[in-house]
């Protein structure tokens, strides 16, 4: 069995967080050169593999980042300064194109509903919380706990398990530390887990087939001081992970 790589891309800053639009199977992702105090932003459609917009500026070269992502739309905030996690303001950004739909500099996001983000005005207390429309940014309707419920993720991570655990076929010969990484999805065993090697310590990702035959490889982190934590996440037929922090990886299985 083979498995395809849908997407291998090398990026010039440390891939820093990610969201997945579960509306149009985009995965957003935003990278961090800390040397430059530069932060850019990616799109890719997990459906096709296609790279929609890739390297993408913000009018605010360091503090901004990520906020949700829906309907095809990445909504980003701003920070007020850089000693602190205070968000202040969002913008919104079209996957397709990676063009701005809007920014209002004092909306702040609260959570994603099923019907959109719920966000509220910084400048007036107590909060009032509104559903946003995430294409214009108008503030459409009152918030309703009933109606506005938290969307669920389809979005898998690995569980931890002790090393001991682990089916006996899908064991490595030469381990480090007592827990691996592990996750079933589409009939694959997928684990993450470290090793000894050259006298350094290594981070592998190894998966499986049903009859529990090693069908990919790859060593995900190399040079590490201490133990990494999780390493992979699934999202319907998509395996996702970063090598060495800077290199994007996503196989179809």
């Amino acid at each position: 069995m083979h498995l395809n790589l849908l997407i291998d891309e090398q990026f010039t800053g440390d891939i820093w967080r990610m969201e997945i639009d579960e509306l149009t199977d985009t995965l957003f992702f935003e990278t961090r050169d800390h040397t430059d105090k530069k932060v850019l932003f990616h799109a890719i459609d997990l459906s096709t593999g296609d790279i929609l917009f890739k390297e993408l500026p913000t009018p605010e070269r360091w503090l901004a980042s990520m906020e949700t992502a829906y309907d095809g739309v990445l909504l980003l905030h701003f920070y007020q300064n850089e000693s602190g996690p205070t968000h202040k303001g969002l913008m919104a950004i079209e996957a397709k194109t990676g063009a701005t739909l809007w920014s209002n500099y004092s909306s702040t996001f609260d959570y994603l509903s099923v019907n959109g983000p719920i966000v509220y005005d910084s400048r007036v207390h107590p909060r009032k919380l509104f559903l946003a429309d995430i294409h214009t940014g108008a503030t459409t309707r009152a918030y309703e706990p009933s109606v506005h419920k938290e969307v669920n993720k389809s979005i898998m991570h690995p569980e931890l398990l002790a090393a001991d655990d682990m089916p006996q076929q899908l064991s490595y010969q030469h381990p480090f530390g007592n827990s691996v990484h592990y996750l079933e999805h589409n009939n694959f065993r997928i684990v993450s887990l470290h090793a000894l090697k050259g006298g350094g310590l290594i981070q592998l990702l190894r998966v499986f087939d049903e009859e529990a035959s090693l069908v990919y490889e790859d060593i995900i982190n190399t040079g590490i001081q201490k133990m990494q934590p999780e390493a992979f996440i699934t999202y319907k037929n998509c395996l996702i992970y970063i090598k060495n922090r800077m290199e994007l990886k996503i196989l179809s299985l």
